[in-house]
């Protein structure tokens, strides 16, 4: 198996000293409009899963509690560096995604964007999200995803391959995966690359 919690760690450890200027710009608007979907209110308590150098903080925002957790140390300091730069009050965690170590309906609101097609096993990472999750808790994903009405091609399935080994899955169904975690979807929206990259927000 290419893709496995080892080899994230070490390959996004390697990423991290240039991992903001591969993504930050490409993916900007795409973040902004993820997070715009939130019904944002004051003193939520919010946690980034996977949040790597954390490129969603300014458009989050302020008057809330908030929680980024990563696989890799270097994302994680790269985070929190960039927390203090934005005078942010943020609580940043080296943690595995499918084990969060936070107490059953915690969280408000839970962001996961660009981790689902990463991740091994991202059904036992939206199983976590869920739990973590009050009720009436709010999920906001933005990834690259296989379009729901379509099973992949064997052309797609080749070009997996290597871009499992470098960075991504790129065969995902969202809808299956979050629904299957209990998730009711209320927004769907293509952000980037005719659909590729699409934004999620589901409630528990």
């Amino acid at each position: 198996m290419l893709n496995t919690t080892t080899w994230n760690r070490l390959r996004y450890s390697a990423y991290a000293p240039f991992y903001d200027a591969v993504v930050s710009r490409a993916l900007r608007r795409p973040r902004r409009v993820a997070l715009s979907h939130v019904d944002w209110e004051p003193g939520m308590r919010i946690l980034l899963v996977g949040a790597g150098t954390g490129l969603d903080l300014p458009f989050i925002p302020h008057g809330l509690e908030i929680h980024l957790t990563d696989l890799t140390p270097g994302m994680v300091r790269r985070a929190s560096a960039r927390a203090e730069r934005y005078q942010r009050d943020v609580a940043c965690h080296v943690m595995d995604a499918t084990q969060l170590l936070y107490p059953d309906e915690h969280f408000d609101v839970v962001v996961m964007h660009l981790i689902l097609a990463v991740m091994p096993c991202p059904e036992q990472g939206l199983t976590e999200a869920y739990r973590v999750l009050k009720p009436g808790g709010q999920l906001c994903v933005m990834d690259k995803f296989q379009p729901d009405d379509q099973p992949s091609g064997w052309g797609r399935r080749a070009v997996n391959i290597l871009t499992s080994f470098i960075a991504t899955d790129i065969t995902r169904q969202a809808t299956p995966m979050l629904q299957h975690a209990g998730f009711r979807i209320q927004r769907d929206e293509p952000v980037l690359m005719s659909g590729l990259f699409r934004a999620l927000l589901a409630v528990k």
